[in-house]
């Protein structure tokens, strides 16, 4: 494939060695917006800027028809847009708020749990805490987000926060310390024992695999996907 990677920080570079290694060709890498006439041979692109810059790159890459996977978190309340123009273009857009292979069976182990936990609600209180290093714009990340809408999917809590107190809000802590991959932390402590499932990154790698993967799986599609389409998951 011909990779066009938007976003050329820690995470491009890791995204561009396996890419090498896995045999496609980097056509693009830039951390800015791209020109149109910059994606002339781009088959698909991977986007992983900043909250602030997403939108447009986006809205670009999906205007010039190139099938595209994003990571970038803080950027959502644009998606149902995003989603509608890759439709109208007739390409495709897949959004994960995290690409780890790892990660996404963790969301799918947490909605279990959430559907069994939800019949001893008065029992166990729930707590969800992430941590990532100190670089991390957007707090609590989109992974922690993506759990906790997983828990809301899966029980009778109907909303999270990282302030508000309530029986019906999941608790969310997010703390940011030097060095830190990620880990999230999913906790359903009662007076008499705790239940914790958590997830805890190593080292980048495991994003950007997930992310070639998915910009493997996206080329030649049509449509808005996530990654329980790339993992058969659904």
């Amino acid at each position: 494939m011909k990779i066009a990677l938007i976003g050329y920080g820690k995470m491009g570079k890791a995204i561009e060695e396996i890419l090498i290694q896995r045999g496609h060709e980097v056509v693009l890498k830039i951390s800015r917006t791209p020109l149109a006439e910059e994606l002339n041979n781009v088959e698909v692109a991977i986007e992983f800027s900043r909250p602030e810059f997403a939108y447009d790159n986006l809205k670009v890459l999906l205007e010039n028809k190139i099938a595209t996977i994003c990571g970038t978190t803080g950027w959502l309340d644009k998606q149902e847009e995003i989603n509608h123009l890759a439709i109208s273009n007739n390409t495709a857009f897949l959004y994960a708020s995290n690409f780890s292979l790892g990660v996404n069976l963790f969301f799918e182990l947490n909605s279990i749990l959430a559907r069994m936990m939800n019949k001893y609600r008065n029992e166990y209180q729930i707590n969800l805490e992430e941590i990532h290093h100190t670089q991390k714009l957007d707090a609590p990340s989109g992974t922690a987000i993506t759990i906790a809408e997983g828990i809301i999917d899966n029980s009778t809590y109907n909303s999270w926060s990282m302030d508000e107190k309530a029986k019906d809000i999941i608790p969310v802590e997010a703390k940011r310390i030097e060095d830190v991959p990620g880990t999230h932390i999913v906790q359903y402590n009662s007076d008499v024992d705790t239940i914790e499932i958590s997830h805890t990154a190593h080292s980048r790698k495991g994003f950007a695999l997930g992310a070639v993967i998915a910009a493997e799986w996206i080329c030649n599609k049509q449509g808005v996907f996530t990654m329980k389409d790339v993992l058969e998951l659904n």
